[in-house]
């Protein structure tokens, strides 16, 4: 299909021209989707504003398939009732929370299914119990990434990371008190996280990115999944931070878990000796790769990745503890002029936490 009219950028474009896209018309195949949908952009921009801003919240089940499956760092969830019933939980906690689409960067076809990696900001006020404690009448603003795989009209797979770490924090609680009353409940309950994520962690160690011979890093705009594989292979799984000049912009901006902002390469190279620190034998694992234009000749690369190792030293996440670790994250780079200039990271910080105190209580 050839259309003069470019599909969606997100990133760029004002949100009443993303609610109400024009001209009307396809912009690519779109086999089994609603016809109402130019892209596949625009089909996670609206569905996301109807089920959220509106409060159609029915409409789960219109756009989840019967069987979809949300990975999440501390669990499945299994069945477009279950989104739905999920859905007005966090309302009931966070009535008036938005979801703000930063971006969908996308990748994949209507034959096998589209895959959109969707950078999220909400913004909520606290006025009912949540999973982190009471109402505390707070406002909050959050990070989000949700990747997700859809194919005729609807998201048969999701892969969801949120910071809530941050929301912790900004509701007023302490981190390492939360994750470990939530790891409590799990003991009460006869459930044990560490052993839950224990298949993930053999297969990312299994699969783990590999380090470059040499210093020359793939183009990241010819090549964006070969430069991903490299960056994790040889920055951090390689602990070459030598090459952080040549895959980042000196001035880089990260924005990270936990109110966590870097800028340039000497601090990101701290944060990764903390994080190296705290877990030694780490290993990551590049997991999907999707990139689209951004302006002029600049592109956005998503990548959802996987972390395993052990806790064994102090720093990043505390107190060493010895707990084997999981890590499922995803991170947005804008990259311009061949190198990283901004960067955004989402994972579920307070669920390491979780894991740590796990292993704590078991002891």
């Amino acid at each position: 299909m050839k259309t003069s009219t470019p599909i969606t950028t997100v990133a760029t474009t004002d949100i009443a021209d993303l609610l109400n896209p024009s001209p009307l018309g396809r912009r690519m195949p779109m086999a089994g989707f609603d016809e109402e949908f130019v892209d596949i952009a625009d089909y996670i921009i609206r569905i996301t504003d109807r089920i959220w801003h509106e409060k159609k919240i029915d409409l789960c089940l219109r756009y989840y398939s019967e069987d979809s499956v949300i990975h999440t760092l501390t669990g499945d969830i299994v069945g477009a009732k279950t989104v739905e019933a999920n859905t007005h939980a966090t309302l009931k906690a966070f009535p008036d929370r938005t979801l703000d689409g930063d971006n969908v960067i996308w990748s994949g076809d209507d034959r096998e299914g589209y895959y959109s990696s969707h950078l999220i900001t909400s913004r909520m006020t606290n006025l009912g119990a949540s999973d982190f404690g009471p109402a505390t009448g707070k406002r909050v603003r959050i990070r989000t990434i949700a990747d997700c795989l859809c194919l005729k009209n609807k998201i048969i797979e999701e892969w969801l990371v949120r910071d809530n770490a941050a929301l912790v924090l900004q509701l007023g609680f302490d981190l390492t008190k939360t994750a470990r009353s939530q790891a409590s409940a799990d003991r009460d309950g006869s459930r044990n996280l560490i052993a839950a994520l224990a298949q993930w962690r053999d297969d990312c160690g299994r699969d783990a990115a590999r380090p470059i011979s040499g210093s020359a890093l793939p183009s990241p705009e010819r090549e964006p999944a070969a430069f991903a594989e490299a960056v994790f292979g040889s920055i951090w799984n390689g602990r070459r931070v030598e090459l952080l000049p040549a895959a980042f912009d000196f001035r880089v901006g990260a924005h990270l878990t936990a109110g966590r902002d870097l800028y340039g390469t000497v601090e990101y190279r701290e944060y990764i000796e903390q994080v190296v620190t705290a877990i030694p034998d780490l290993k990551v694992r590049v997991d999907h790769v999707a990139d689209i234009p951004y302006l002029a000749d600049a592109r956005d690369i998503a990548v959802r990745w996987s972390l395993s190792g052990t806790h064994q030293g102090d720093g990043a996440f505390g107190p060493a503890s010895g707990a084997p670790i999981y890590i499922m994250g995803v991170t947005h780079w804008r990259v311009v002029n061949g190198r990283i200039r901004e960067e955004w990271t989402v994972f579920d910080e307070l669920a390491v936490l979780r894991q740590i105190e796990t292993q704590r209580l078991n002891e």
